[in-house]
């Protein structure tokens, strides 16, 4: 039988997530050191890591809960009827997917396709996604030849696609935008 967690214990990670975040806020993701947070919180450093693996498993849980307020945002409103309307939709989510390198780097990570062993905050997003996407299908003039659920997973690979395409010196000429509206009117639009 296991033992409950004890009130001290939860109040100690989430004191840990608070000032993770308002470090977050004053200087980045990447800029966050365990150190910091520690002195800020209080507390050991191996009550940090009583409860985090590490600053990536800390990270996971800040980035999965941003991402999983701008999806809450992007579902809020009607489902987009034209390729415009999803790549305008889901700008602030690829936006903060794009904040840093490191902030990229851990969601690609995380996102499940790396055979993480525990799903967690991002692989769920990253389900979540593709879920809203699929809603979505029905409300556009968009092929039919293929299950929404495919068209909705190639918006997001195309979306990730893009998105590591900015990484790189070599494609940095074309904007994100641009080229995820082409990849998604290539894939989206029926055949005449």
């Amino acid at each position: 039988m296991s033992k409950p967690v004890q009130q001290r214990t939860l109040r100690t990670r989430a004191k840990l997530l608070d000032v993770a975040e308002t470090l977050v806020r004053e200087a980045g993701y990447e800029a966050l050191r365990v150190e910091e947070v520690v002195a800020r919180a209080g507390v050991a450093k191996g009550t940090f890591f009583a409860h985090f693996r590490d600053k990536d498993a800390l990270m996971e849980i800040l980035i999965g809960q941003e991402l999983d307020a701008l999806l809450t945002q992007a579902g809020a409103l009607p489902a987009p009827a034209d390729i415009a309307g999803i790549c305008a939709r889901l700008l602030p989510v690829h936006g903060f997917m794009t904040c840093e390198r490191y902030v990229f780097d851990l969601i690609l990570r995380y996102s499940g396709a790396a055979a993480v062993t525990e799903i967690g905050p991002i692989a769920m997003s990253f389900d979540r996604y593709a879920t809203l996407v699929t809603g979505w299908m029905p409300a556009g003039d968009y092929r039919r030849d293929v299950d929404d659920t495919l068209l909705a997973e190639g918006v997001q690979a195309f979306a990730v696609q893009s998105m590591g395409l900015q990484f790189c010196a070599l494609h940095q000429a074309q904007s994100f935008q641009d080229r995820f509206e082409t990849y998604l009117a290539a894939w989206l639009t029926p055949a005449v």
